[in-house]
């Protein structure tokens, strides 16, 4: 597995709430491109719910990881961009519900959320993208 520790304690910094405060990985690495609500149409999933439109673009994320001969545990790094902070726990609620069964206890990838004016079609809530370390 190309993903060596996960660091979640630091002496002198505030503990994790939810991820890992750093990753360490080897081999080749894929950045994927920010995913969001839609099904294999184009269609918005879960209009004006964050937690059902975070478990849509995990579900596409996750088919994007199998593209790449990767998985959950392979992920060093989710970034997440929500129009409302206010959100963050349905977007931890469904992040969870994904993660926590791949990664078997282990620490939840590096992460970073951030709040933004607008994505780029109206009604998306939440996009995440992905730093992955590729299994060799």
């Amino acid at each position: 597995m190309p993903v060596q520790r996960r660091v979640v304690d630091v002496a002198g910094v505030a503990p994790a709430n939810g991820y890992s405060h750093a990753v360490v990985s080897t081999g080749a690495t894929a950045y994927v491109a920010g995913q969001v609500a839609v099904d294999e149409e184009g269609a918005v999933v879960g209009p004006g719910d964050v937690g059902a439109q975070t478990a849509q673009a995990l579900r596409n994320l996750g088919l994007v990881l199998g593209e790449l001969g990767a998985g959950w545990a392979d992920v060093v790094k989710l970034c997440w961009y929500v129009l409302d902070a206010r959100d963050v726990q349905a977007v931890r609620d469904a992040r969870d519900a994904v993660l926590d069964p791949a990664l078997g206890g282990a620490a939840n990838p590096a992460s970073t959320l951030v709040q933004v004016a607008a994505l780029f079609r109206p009604g998306f809530l939440v996009e995440v993208d992905a730093v992955v370390a590729l299994p060799s």
